[in-house]
């Protein structure tokens, strides 16, 4: 997964458009979610499109998130979030401001408000991961 520093320096220099393409294949490149995690438990509420996040533990603490979704620009807006968060330490990722790392890419004034109102669902259950992982 390429880091958000990586994402954000190829985005800056993109137009509208462009920055969708560019959404949509960082969503392609997301790790497959098998369809058996899509459930009812792993869907983020709140969100216009379908969103499924599903949080693993690995060892040390390592957070590592399957995530999917059924909107190709909703599924590159949850690249980039887990681009922030993916395989860090619960305590890493405790710490982080999620909101300030994403907050160059200016989402709001480049989406519509139904394409980003989940985001912070979504980020609020890795910080509800994160702490319950790193207590």
């Amino acid at each position: 997964m390429r880091t958000l520093e990586d994402i954000y320096t190829e985005y800056e220099f993109l137009d509208g458009d462009d920055r969708y393409r560019l959404l949509i294949d960082l969503g392609r490149a997301l790790e497959a979610m098998p369809d058996a995690l899509k459930t009812d438990a792993t869907l983020v509420r709140g969100c216009s499109a379908s969103v499924w996040v599903y949080p693993q533990v690995r060892e040390g603490g390592v957070l590592h998130f399957l995530a999917d979704s059924n909107a190709a620009i909703t599924k590159g807006i949850i690249a980039l979030v887990l681009s922030a968060v993916q395989d860090r330490s619960a305590a890493d990722v405790r710490a982080l401001d999620i909101e300030g790392a994403l907050a160059p890419f200016d989402l709001k004034s480049q989406l519509s408000s139904n394409r980003t109102q989940g985001i912070p669902n979504m980020i609020a259950l890795i910080r509800e991961t994160a702490a319950r992982v790193s207590a």
